[in-house]
C-alpha cells in the first residue's frame, strides 16, 4: 500500500500551493485535489491501492502547532537534501520519521473522533 501525503507549500510567488508525495513521486497543484490528481497519474496499478491521510493543516489536540512547525522544518530540510542528492543527518531523519508516524496516529485518532461524532 502506498501512503500519500499532501502538504501545504508556498509557490515561487509566495502563494499557497500543495505538494502531494508518494514514495519517490511528487506533484504540485493549486489545490490539494489538483496535486493528488497529478500524483495519481504517475502511479502504477499496484501503487493505486493507497491510503490517503487528509489533514486540515491546523493544530488540534491530536497534533500540536509545535509539532506541525517542526515537521514543516524537517520536510523543508529533507526536500533540500533530496534535491542536492543528499540525505538528512540520521538524527534528523529519525525525528522526521517519528513526526510522520505521530501525524499518522493523529489522523487515525482524528478520524475515529469524527466517526464517533457522526461526521463521517
Amino acid at each position: 500500500m502506498t501512503t500519500v501525503a499532501i502538504l501545504p507549500i508556498s509557490d515561487s510567488n509566495g502563494e499557497r500551493a500543495y505538494r502531494a508525495i508518494a514514495g519517490d513521486k511528487f506533484s504540485v497543484g493549486k489545490t490539494a485535489g489538483q496535486a493528488l490528481d497529478a500524483l495519481t497519474a504517475q502511479l502504477d496499478e499496484i501503487e493505486l491501492s493507497t491510503l490517503l491521510i487528509i489533514q486540515s493543516f491546523r493544530p488540534d489536540s491530536f497534533f500540536s502547532a509545535e509539532q506541525q512547525e517542526r515537521l514543516s522544518e524537517l520536510m523543508n530540510l529533507w526536500r533540500s537534501a533530496r534535491d542536492q542528492g543528499q540525505e538528512l543527518a540520521p538524527e534528523q531523519q529519525a525525528e522526521l520519521n517519528g513526526l510522520v508516524e505521530m501525524e499518522l496516529q493523529a489522523a487515525t485518532a482524528r478520524t475515529a473522533a469524527l466517526m464517533q461524532q457522526g461526521n463521517l
